[in-house]
Protein backbone atom coordinates (compact mmCIF):
# COMPACT_ATOMS: atom_id res chain seq x y z
CA UNK A 1 0.00 0.00 0.00
CA UNK A 2 1.02 3.56 -0.48
CA UNK A 3 0.43 6.44 2.06
CA UNK A 4 -1.88 8.69 1.18
CA UNK A 5 -0.57 12.04 -0.47
CA UNK A 6 -0.21 14.51 2.02
CA UNK A 7 -2.09 17.91 1.29
CA UNK A 8 -1.95 21.18 2.10
CA UNK A 9 -4.11 24.61 2.15
CA UNK A 10 -3.36 26.09 -1.27
CA UNK A 11 -0.68 29.36 -1.30
CA UNK A 12 -4.10 31.55 -2.01
CA UNK A 13 -4.83 34.94 0.03
CA UNK A 14 -8.12 33.33 1.08
CA UNK A 15 -6.42 31.03 3.44
CA UNK A 16 -3.44 33.14 4.49
CA UNK A 17 -2.75 35.58 7.19
CA UNK A 18 -6.02 36.65 8.97
CA UNK A 19 -7.84 34.14 6.73
CA UNK A 20 -5.66 31.27 7.61
CA UNK A 21 -8.18 28.58 8.90
CA UNK A 22 -7.95 28.56 12.46
CA UNK A 23 -9.45 25.46 13.25
CA UNK A 24 -10.59 25.97 17.06
CA UNK A 25 -12.95 24.36 19.22
CA UNK A 26 -13.31 25.57 22.51
CA UNK A 27 -14.54 27.81 25.55
CA UNK A 28 -12.91 30.79 27.19
CA UNK A 29 -14.14 32.25 30.52
CA UNK A 30 -13.56 35.69 31.67
CA UNK A 31 -12.28 37.58 28.63
CA UNK A 32 -10.62 40.90 29.20
CA UNK A 33 -12.90 43.24 29.41
CA UNK A 34 -11.49 47.48 28.64
CA UNK A 35 -14.35 49.74 29.58
CA UNK A 36 -17.58 48.05 30.58
CA UNK A 37 -20.30 45.90 30.15
CA UNK A 38 -24.34 47.49 31.06
CA UNK A 39 -26.44 45.75 33.56
CA UNK A 40 -29.12 45.28 31.17
CA UNK A 41 -27.48 42.98 28.45
CA UNK A 42 -28.06 39.43 29.36
CA UNK A 43 -27.61 37.29 25.95
CA UNK A 44 -25.80 35.68 23.44
CA UNK A 45 -24.43 36.92 20.47
CA UNK A 46 -24.77 33.50 18.00
CA UNK A 47 -22.32 34.01 14.37
CA UNK A 48 -21.14 31.76 11.62
CA UNK A 49 -17.97 31.81 9.78
CA UNK A 50 -16.13 29.37 7.40
CA UNK A 51 -13.43 27.82 8.56
CA UNK A 52 -11.73 25.02 6.40
CA UNK A 53 -10.92 21.95 8.75
CA UNK A 54 -9.09 20.52 5.66
CA UNK A 55 -7.67 21.37 2.51
CA UNK A 56 -10.96 22.49 0.61
CA UNK A 57 -13.03 20.92 -2.04
CA UNK A 58 -15.53 22.64 0.00
CA UNK A 59 -15.46 24.84 3.49
CA UNK A 60 -16.30 23.70 6.67
CA UNK A 61 -17.81 25.64 9.19
CA UNK A 62 -17.79 26.60 12.75
CA UNK A 63 -20.46 28.10 15.03
CA UNK A 64 -19.44 30.78 17.64
CA UNK A 65 -21.20 32.63 20.62
CA UNK A 66 -20.30 35.19 22.55
CA UNK A 67 -22.41 34.99 26.41
CA UNK A 68 -22.65 38.31 28.07
CA UNK A 69 -23.87 37.85 31.67
CA UNK A 70 -23.25 40.61 32.89
CA UNK A 71 -20.32 41.65 33.82
CA UNK A 72 -18.67 39.19 32.59
CA UNK A 73 -18.58 37.97 28.77
CA UNK A 74 -17.60 34.46 27.93
CA UNK A 75 -16.60 32.54 24.28
CA UNK A 76 -17.27 29.46 23.25
CA UNK A 77 -16.74 27.87 19.37
CA UNK A 78 -17.92 24.07 18.27
CA UNK A 79 -17.49 22.53 15.05
CA UNK A 80 -20.89 21.30 13.82
CA UNK A 81 -21.25 18.54 11.34
CA UNK A 82 -22.25 18.89 7.68
CA UNK A 83 -22.63 16.85 4.69
CA UNK A 84 -19.55 15.52 3.91
CA UNK A 85 -18.92 13.65 7.55
CA UNK A 86 -19.32 10.55 7.72
CA UNK A 87 -21.40 10.59 4.35
CA UNK A 88 -21.20 8.39 1.51
CA UNK A 89 -23.96 9.57 -0.70
CA UNK A 90 -23.93 13.75 -0.82
CA UNK A 91 -27.92 14.32 -0.31
CA UNK A 92 -27.16 17.55 1.12
CA UNK A 93 -24.61 19.54 -0.44
CA UNK A 94 -24.39 22.45 2.12
CA UNK A 95 -22.14 23.91 4.61
CA UNK A 96 -24.79 26.25 6.50
CA UNK A 97 -22.42 28.97 6.72
CA UNK A 98 -24.73 32.07 5.97
CA UNK A 99 -26.16 32.88 8.90
CA UNK A 100 -27.57 31.53 12.38
CA UNK A 101 -31.03 32.51 13.90
CA UNK A 102 -32.75 30.91 17.09
CA UNK A 103 -36.73 30.48 16.35
CA UNK A 104 -39.04 28.70 18.35
CA UNK A 105 -36.85 26.85 20.73
CA UNK A 106 -34.39 25.97 17.72
CA UNK A 107 -31.04 27.25 16.92
CA UNK A 108 -30.59 27.31 12.94
CA UNK A 109 -27.87 27.23 10.93
CA UNK A 110 -28.71 28.40 7.58
CA UNK A 111 -27.80 28.22 3.86
CA UNK A 112 -30.01 29.10 1.18
CA UNK A 113 -29.25 25.65 -0.81
CA UNK A 114 -30.16 23.26 1.40
CA UNK A 115 -32.64 23.13 4.84
CA UNK A 116 -31.41 24.56 8.07
CA UNK A 117 -29.24 22.66 10.69
CA UNK A 118 -30.38 22.19 13.64
CA UNK A 119 -27.76 22.54 17.04
CA UNK A 120 -27.90 22.71 20.64
CA UNK A 121 -27.90 26.18 22.01
CA UNK A 122 -26.18 25.74 24.51
CA UNK A 123 -23.51 22.80 23.88
CA UNK A 124 -23.35 23.71 19.52
CA UNK A 125 -23.78 20.87 19.06
CA UNK A 126 -25.30 19.82 15.43
CA UNK A 127 -28.50 17.64 15.70
CA UNK A 128 -28.76 17.29 12.04
CA UNK A 129 -31.22 19.18 8.92
CA UNK A 130 -34.39 20.55 10.30
CA UNK A 131 -37.25 20.29 8.32
CA UNK A 132 -39.66 21.53 10.51
CA UNK A 133 -41.58 18.33 12.17
CA UNK A 134 -41.60 17.34 8.35
CA UNK A 135 -43.73 20.40 7.42
CA UNK A 136 -40.91 21.88 5.59
CA UNK A 137 -42.69 21.79 1.75
CA UNK A 138 -39.23 23.15 -0.09
CA UNK A 139 -35.84 21.64 -0.57
CA UNK A 140 -33.75 24.90 0.56
CA UNK A 141 -34.90 27.45 2.93
CA UNK A 142 -33.27 31.34 2.82
CA UNK A 143 -30.74 32.89 4.32
CA UNK A 144 -32.44 35.51 5.55
CA UNK A 145 -35.87 34.82 7.18
CA UNK A 146 -37.83 37.72 8.19
CA UNK A 147 -39.43 37.71 11.48
CA UNK A 148 -42.87 39.43 12.05
CA UNK A 149 -42.76 41.12 15.14
CA UNK A 150 -46.51 41.72 15.71
CA UNK A 151 -47.47 38.39 15.27
CA UNK A 152 -43.73 36.24 15.92
CA UNK A 153 -44.23 34.72 12.26
CA UNK A 154 -41.31 33.80 10.37
CA UNK A 155 -41.79 34.31 6.44
CA UNK A 156 -39.43 32.23 4.39
CA UNK A 157 -38.61 31.10 0.91
CA UNK A 158 -36.68 28.73 -0.85
CA UNK A 159 -34.98 29.03 -4.26
CA UNK A 160 -34.46 26.05 -6.46
CA UNK A 161 -36.67 24.90 -4.31
CA UNK A 162 -37.35 21.33 -6.19
CA UNK A 163 -33.61 20.52 -6.68
CA UNK A 164 -30.55 21.83 -7.90
CA UNK A 165 -31.00 24.30 -11.67
CA UNK A 166 -34.84 24.15 -11.13
CA UNK A 167 -36.77 27.48 -11.80
CA UNK A 168 -39.19 26.86 -8.74
CA UNK A 169 -39.65 29.32 -5.88
CA UNK A 170 -41.88 28.19 -3.00
CA UNK A 171 -42.95 30.96 -0.30
CA UNK A 172 -44.10 29.79 2.98
CA UNK A 173 -44.90 31.60 6.65
CA UNK A 174 -43.81 29.73 9.83
CA UNK A 175 -46.19 30.38 13.25
CA UNK A 176 -44.73 31.10 16.15
CA UNK A 177 -45.70 27.64 17.25
CA UNK A 178 -43.76 26.01 14.31
CA UNK A 179 -46.76 25.25 12.20
CA UNK A 180 -46.82 26.27 8.28
CA UNK A 181 -49.54 28.50 6.24
CA UNK A 182 -49.71 30.44 3.55
CA UNK A 183 -47.38 28.01 0.99
CA UNK A 184 -47.07 28.73 -2.47
CA UNK A 185 -45.33 27.86 -5.22
CA UNK A 186 -43.77 30.52 -8.05
CA UNK A 187 -41.97 29.70 -11.39
CA UNK A 188 -38.95 32.22 -12.38
CA UNK A 189 -38.39 32.72 -15.47
CA UNK A 190 -34.81 31.53 -14.90
CA UNK A 191 -32.91 30.05 -12.05
CA UNK A 192 -30.84 32.74 -10.33
CA UNK A 193 -29.57 33.41 -6.85
CA UNK A 194 -32.34 35.32 -4.79
CA UNK A 195 -30.02 35.69 -1.14
CA UNK A 196 -32.52 37.80 0.64
CA UNK A 197 -35.70 39.97 0.21
CA UNK A 198 -37.42 42.29 1.78
CA UNK A 199 -41.39 41.73 3.44
CA UNK A 200 -43.87 44.71 3.96
CA UNK A 201 -47.13 43.89 5.53
CA UNK A 202 -49.01 43.46 2.26
CA UNK A 203 -47.04 44.04 -1.10
CA UNK A 204 -45.68 41.20 -3.31
CA UNK A 205 -43.33 43.22 -5.86
CA UNK A 206 -40.99 42.49 -9.37
CA UNK A 207 -38.24 44.57 -10.13
CA UNK A 208 -36.11 44.56 -13.04
CA UNK A 209 -32.40 42.66 -13.00
CA UNK A 210 -29.99 45.25 -11.18
CA UNK A 211 -27.24 43.60 -8.84
CA UNK A 212 -29.03 44.15 -4.89
CA UNK A 213 -26.97 43.55 -1.77
CA UNK A 214 -28.84 42.61 1.37
CA UNK A 215 -31.86 44.56 2.61
CA UNK A 216 -32.13 46.73 4.96
CA UNK A 217 -36.19 47.11 5.48
CA UNK A 218 -39.21 47.48 4.15
CA UNK A 219 -42.41 48.97 5.18
CA UNK A 220 -45.48 50.94 3.55
CA UNK A 221 -45.86 54.77 4.42
CA UNK A 222 -48.92 56.82 5.50
CA UNK A 223 -49.75 57.67 1.79
CA UNK A 224 -49.54 53.84 0.93
CA UNK A 225 -46.56 53.93 -1.04
CA UNK A 226 -43.81 50.98 -0.22
CA UNK A 227 -40.54 51.92 1.10
CA UNK A 228 -37.73 49.32 0.23
CA UNK A 229 -34.30 50.18 1.89
CA UNK A 230 -31.38 48.05 0.36
CA UNK A 231 -27.59 48.28 -0.84
CA UNK A 232 -27.11 48.59 -4.13
CA UNK A 233 -24.13 48.66 -6.48
CA UNK A 234 -23.74 49.47 -10.43
CA UNK A 235 -21.45 46.99 -10.51
CA UNK A 236 -21.05 42.71 -10.74
CA UNK A 237 -20.37 42.55 -6.90
CA UNK A 238 -19.66 38.96 -7.90
CA UNK A 239 -16.37 39.28 -10.19
CA UNK A 240 -15.17 35.83 -9.62
CA UNK A 241 -18.08 35.35 -12.00
CA UNK A 242 -17.10 37.30 -15.34
CA UNK A 243 -20.04 38.03 -17.74
CA UNK A 244 -21.14 36.44 -21.15
CA UNK A 245 -18.52 38.48 -22.67
CA UNK A 246 -15.97 37.83 -20.64
CA UNK A 247 -15.88 41.33 -18.24
CA UNK A 248 -15.09 41.55 -15.02
CA UNK A 249 -14.90 44.94 -13.01
CA UNK A 250 -11.45 45.37 -11.06
CA UNK A 251 -12.21 44.51 -6.97
CA UNK A 252 -10.73 47.82 -6.01
CA UNK A 253 -13.32 50.31 -7.71
CA UNK A 254 -16.77 47.83 -5.84
CA UNK A 255 -18.73 50.16 -4.35
CA UNK A 256 -22.57 49.85 -2.82
CA UNK A 257 -24.34 52.34 -1.24
CA UNK A 258 -27.76 52.11 0.50
CA UNK A 259 -30.58 53.34 -1.58
CA UNK A 260 -34.27 53.70 -0.97
CA UNK A 261 -37.34 52.81 -3.44
CA UNK A 262 -40.09 54.72 -2.78
CA UNK A 263 -43.21 52.61 -4.75
CA UNK A 264 -46.89 53.70 -5.46
CA UNK A 265 -48.25 50.25 -5.88
CA UNK A 266 -51.13 51.69 -8.01
CA UNK A 267 -48.56 52.94 -10.88
CA UNK A 268 -49.55 51.53 -14.08
CA UNK A 269 -45.78 51.39 -15.16
CA UNK A 270 -43.86 48.69 -14.93
CA UNK A 271 -40.53 50.37 -14.58
CA UNK A 272 -39.50 51.45 -11.11
CA UNK A 273 -38.37 54.99 -10.42
CA UNK A 274 -34.85 55.59 -9.79
CA UNK A 275 -33.93 54.96 -6.00
CA UNK A 276 -32.83 57.92 -3.40
CA UNK A 277 -29.11 57.40 -2.32
CA UNK A 278 -29.52 57.14 1.74
CA UNK A 279 -25.84 57.19 2.30
CA UNK A 280 -23.20 58.23 -0.37
CA UNK A 281 -20.58 55.86 1.25
CA UNK A 282 -19.42 52.48 0.17
CA UNK A 283 -21.60 50.39 3.08
CA UNK A 284 -22.25 46.85 3.18
CA UNK A 285 -24.42 44.52 6.31
CA UNK A 286 -27.48 46.91 6.94
CA UNK A 287 -29.01 46.41 10.31
CA UNK A 288 -32.06 47.88 12.16
CA UNK A 289 -33.54 47.41 15.52
CA UNK A 290 -35.21 44.49 14.67
CA UNK A 291 -38.61 45.31 16.81
CA UNK A 292 -39.85 47.69 14.01
CA UNK A 293 -39.15 45.06 10.83
CA UNK A 294 -41.64 45.62 8.21
CA UNK A 295 -42.37 48.91 9.85
CA UNK A 296 -41.56 52.07 9.59
CA UNK A 297 -37.51 52.46 10.77
CA UNK A 298 -35.96 55.66 11.57
CA UNK A 299 -32.39 54.31 12.35
CA UNK A 300 -29.94 52.09 10.32
CA UNK A 301 -26.62 50.28 11.09
CA UNK A 302 -23.80 49.33 8.53
CA UNK A 303 -20.52 48.46 7.84
CA UNK A 304 -18.97 51.59 6.08
CA UNK A 305 -15.36 51.96 4.53
CA UNK A 306 -13.76 55.36 4.83
CA UNK A 307 -10.34 55.77 3.63
CA UNK A 308 -9.79 59.40 5.44
CA UNK A 309 -10.64 57.91 8.67
CA UNK A 310 -6.66 57.03 8.87
CA UNK A 311 -6.71 53.18 7.87
CA UNK A 312 -2.75 52.46 8.36
CA UNK A 313 -3.76 49.78 5.24
CA UNK A 314 0.46 49.93 4.36
CA UNK A 315 0.83 48.29 7.32
CA UNK A 316 -1.90 45.74 7.17
CA UNK A 317 -2.30 44.57 4.03
CA UNK A 318 0.37 41.92 4.54
CA UNK A 319 -1.88 40.58 7.15
CA UNK A 320 -5.05 40.85 5.67
CA UNK A 321 -5.41 37.58 3.36
CA UNK A 322 -8.19 37.17 0.89
CA UNK A 323 -11.48 36.65 -0.36
CA UNK A 324 -13.64 38.68 2.45
CA UNK A 325 -15.12 42.59 1.88
CA UNK A 326 -13.11 45.05 3.88
CA UNK A 327 -14.49 48.08 5.62
CA UNK A 328 -13.55 49.99 8.43
CA UNK A 329 -16.16 51.58 10.33
CA UNK A 330 -19.42 50.94 11.97
CA UNK A 331 -22.25 54.12 10.96
CA UNK A 332 -25.65 54.92 12.23
CA UNK A 333 -27.92 57.01 10.04
CA UNK A 334 -30.52 58.53 11.33
CA UNK A 335 -32.73 58.68 8.79
CA UNK A 336 -35.00 61.51 10.03
CA UNK A 337 -32.42 64.18 10.32
CA UNK A 338 -29.95 62.11 7.61
CA UNK A 339 -27.44 62.45 10.54
CA UNK A 340 -24.60 59.89 10.55
CA UNK A 341 -22.73 59.29 13.31
CA UNK A 342 -19.43 56.96 12.84
CA UNK A 343 -17.32 54.71 14.84
CA UNK A 344 -13.82 54.38 13.53
CA UNK A 345 -11.96 50.91 15.86
CA UNK A 346 -8.58 51.96 15.18
CA UNK A 347 -5.85 52.36 12.17
CA UNK A 348 -5.13 48.60 12.41
CA UNK A 349 -8.53 47.34 12.66
CA UNK A 350 -11.72 46.10 10.39
CA UNK A 351 -15.20 45.61 11.38
CA UNK A 352 -17.73 43.05 10.51
CA UNK A 353 -21.70 43.04 10.89
CA UNK A 354 -23.34 44.74 13.62
CA UNK A 355 -25.85 43.37 15.58
CA UNK A 356 -28.40 46.07 17.79
CA UNK A 357 -29.17 44.91 21.18
CA UNK A 358 -32.62 46.91 22.37
CA UNK A 359 -31.83 48.62 26.11
CA UNK A 360 -34.13 46.30 28.72
CA UNK A 361 -37.33 47.40 28.98
CA UNK A 362 -37.18 50.43 26.56
CA UNK A 363 -39.81 50.22 23.48
CA UNK A 364 -38.09 53.23 21.88
CA UNK A 365 -36.71 52.46 18.41
CA UNK A 366 -32.67 52.55 18.87
CA UNK A 367 -32.72 52.81 22.05
CA UNK A 368 -29.72 50.44 23.18
CA UNK A 369 -26.19 49.07 21.82
CA UNK A 370 -24.68 47.87 18.46
CA UNK A 371 -22.00 44.65 18.88
CA UNK A 372 -19.61 43.77 16.20
CA UNK A 373 -17.17 41.63 15.59
CA UNK A 374 -14.02 43.13 15.11
CA UNK A 375 -10.50 41.98 13.34
CA UNK A 376 -7.21 43.19 14.93
CA UNK A 377 -4.49 43.00 12.64
CA UNK A 378 -1.79 44.85 15.05
CA UNK A 379 -2.43 41.55 17.56
CA UNK A 380 -4.16 39.03 14.90
CA UNK A 381 -6.35 38.41 17.45
CA UNK A 382 -10.80 38.98 17.29
CA UNK A 383 -12.43 41.17 19.48
CA UNK A 384 -15.67 42.32 19.98
CA UNK A 385 -16.37 46.17 20.37
CA UNK A 386 -19.73 47.41 22.11
CA UNK A 387 -21.48 50.56 21.24
CA UNK A 388 -23.95 52.84 23.30
CA UNK A 389 -25.96 53.99 21.37
CA UNK A 390 -26.16 57.70 23.44
CA UNK A 391 -22.65 58.04 21.63
CA UNK A 392 -22.12 55.10 18.55
CA UNK A 393 -18.70 57.39 18.16
CA UNK A 394 -17.02 55.63 20.63
CA UNK A 395 -16.56 52.55 21.87
CA UNK A 396 -18.47 51.61 25.70
CA UNK A 397 -16.54 48.28 26.21
CA UNK A 398 -13.78 46.29 24.02
CA UNK A 399 -13.77 42.91 24.62
CA UNK A 400 -10.87 40.69 23.79
CA UNK A 401 -11.35 37.78 22.41
CA UNK A 402 -7.85 34.98 22.45
CA UNK A 403 -8.08 33.87 18.94
CA UNK A 404 -7.99 34.65 15.91
CA UNK A 405 -11.32 34.18 14.27
CA UNK A 406 -11.61 34.34 10.28
CA UNK A 407 -14.18 36.94 9.62
CA UNK A 408 -17.58 35.58 9.13
CA UNK A 409 -20.93 36.85 7.68
CA UNK A 410 -23.89 37.03 9.81
CA UNK A 411 -25.47 36.78 12.93
CA UNK A 412 -27.84 37.66 16.07
CA UNK A 413 -28.22 38.72 19.27
CA UNK A 414 -30.83 36.62 21.61
CA UNK A 415 -31.69 37.87 24.71
CA UNK A 416 -31.59 35.32 27.49
CA UNK A 417 -35.28 36.63 28.23
CA UNK A 418 -36.07 35.08 25.10
CA UNK A 419 -34.69 31.64 25.28
CA UNK A 420 -36.31 28.50 26.04
CA UNK A 421 -33.40 28.08 28.63
CA UNK A 422 -30.21 29.92 29.72
CA UNK A 423 -27.85 29.90 26.53
CA UNK A 424 -24.22 30.51 26.96
CA UNK A 425 -20.99 29.27 28.59
CA UNK A 426 -21.70 29.29 32.42
CA UNK A 427 -19.41 31.78 34.49
CA UNK A 428 -16.82 30.81 37.09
Amino acid sequence: MTSPKVLHFPDRPQFSAFMKPCRVEGEAHKLEVYGDIPDDIDGTLFWVMLDPQMPPFIEDDPMATYALPNPTANYGLSKYRNKYTDAVRFNIRSTANANVIYFNGQLLALKEDSPPYAMDPVTLETKGLYDFEGQLPSLTFTAHPKIDPDTGEMICFGYEAKGDGTPDICYYQVGPDGGFSDICWLVAPVCAMIHDFAVTENWWLRWNNSFPGHTLNAYENEKGNIIVDLGISQQNVFFWWPDSKGSAPEPSTITSQLMRFTINPNTTTETLSDPEVLHTGNSKFYRIDDRFATRKHNHCFFDLMDPSLGTDFESIAPRLGGGYPLYNALAHLDLLTRETKVYFPGKTHLVQEPVFIPKAGSPVEGDGYLLALVNNYNTMASELHLLDLKDPTTARAVIKLPVRLRPGLHGNWVDSGDMSSKIGVSTI
